[in-house]
């Protein structure tokens, strides 16, 4: 049955509109920047439609948050430091371009100082946003998210993710209308497609709990997971079917959407000492709980959003559809700690 959150009259309703359409419009942006700068012909090297897409969609939620809610921080992924150097005035001017379509004559003084918003330090209610989650998935035309979530008191109240390669918040679908995923502590999660409003879907969990009939999803790029330990993980548990390769927290929303049940984050081999960002997985943690499903770190901890901006006494994570959790924890912790 298709209900609309938003209509209800439950604390946070009018957060959660805010953060819907505020990612809604910065997931929009990120895809004119996608569909005007990228081309067969760019190179590996030039990240520079990636760029112009991460500050212009901070720097368009840091405007909207500070209009809507002027006394909540914004912990964020960027800092317009390089923008503000000459060497950064080309990509100032290309970003300042794509946020006036939205939000008209601010001047390039002002995008910059809406970037630098995200440089706050983390309070005892904030929001916490990562513009382009996934920048190779952009780059190549795979799957990326723009990520928004409040917390207050070291809890995830609300989540958002926009994710405009993913229909119904289950399938891959390059060209087609893209989803918003959203949760809300205490009342449940959804989607909605990204280019329409008023109709939202429920997001259950699957109810696999047979460890071989898992869907494993896990990182596009090898040098952000341990692949040895991930393929020791697989024959372990015995699991079937090949993984699903994806970037960025699209997968949270193909978990919590039911296609797939587990998503394990190894520490790379190369990175040892590597702490994820609370960015990285704030939004799509939410999501996937509010869905049904169970999210640790690899230890079976939960993961701990106090410790400023990162998850610094949290190691890896381990999300599930909650009944495959334990079965996972356990071969994760043999093979990986």
């Amino acid at each position: 049955m298709a209900i609309n959150p938003l209509m209800k009259s439950q604390p946070l309703s009018s957060e959660l509109q805010f953060a819907l359409e505020a990612v809604r419009h910065a997931a929009q942006l990120t895809q004119q920047v996608q569909a005007e700068m990228t081309s067969p012909a760019l190179t590996k090297s030039d990240r520079s439609p990636v760029t112009v897409a991460d500050f212009a969609a901070q720097a368009l939620i840091g405007r909207l948050l500070a209009d809507a809610y002027p006394t909540d921080p914004l912990v964020a992924e960027e800092n317009a430091s390089e923008l503000r150097t000459p060497a950064g005035q080309a990509t100032l001017t290309q970003v300042v371009d794509f946020v006036r379509r939205f939000v008209p004559h601010l001047t390039h003084q002002q995008v910059c100082d809406v970037i630098d918003l995200g440089t706050a330090a983390p309070a005892r209610r904030f929001w916490t946003l990562d513009p382009v989650d996934g920048t190779k998935g952009f780059l190549r035309g795979g799957q990326y998210a723009v990520a928004l979530a409040l917390i207050v008191d070291g809890h995830v109240q609300l989540g958002v993710l926009g994710c405009p390669g993913l229909s119904a918040a289950e399938r891959s679908d390059q060209g087609g209308p893209g989803c918003l995923a959203a949760a809300v502590r205490g009342q449940g999660a959804w989607s909605t497609p990204l280019n329409a409003s008023g109709t939202f879907t429920p997001l259950h969990v699957s109810h696999r709990t047979d460890p071989s009939e898992a869907r494993l999803l896990r990182s596009f790029e090898a040098d952000h997971t341990n692949t040895d330990q991930m393929d020791e993980i697989v024959r372990a548990l015995q699991i079937q079917a090949p993984p699903v390769a994806m970037d960025s927290q699209a997968k949270y929303a193909v978990l919590a959407a039911g296609a797939g049940d587990l998503l394990v984050r190894l520490l790379s081999a190369k990175q040892p000492h590597y702490r994820e960002k609370i960015w990285d997985h704030a939004a799509g943690s939410l999501i996937v709980e509010k869905a049904g499903g169970r999210i640790t770190d690899l230890e079976g901890q939960p993961l701990d959003f106090t410790a400023e901006r990162t998850l610094a006494r949290n190691r890896g994570m381990l999300a599930s559809n909650g009944r495959l959790h334990a079965a996972a924890l356990q071969v994760i912790q043999r093979v990986s700690l």
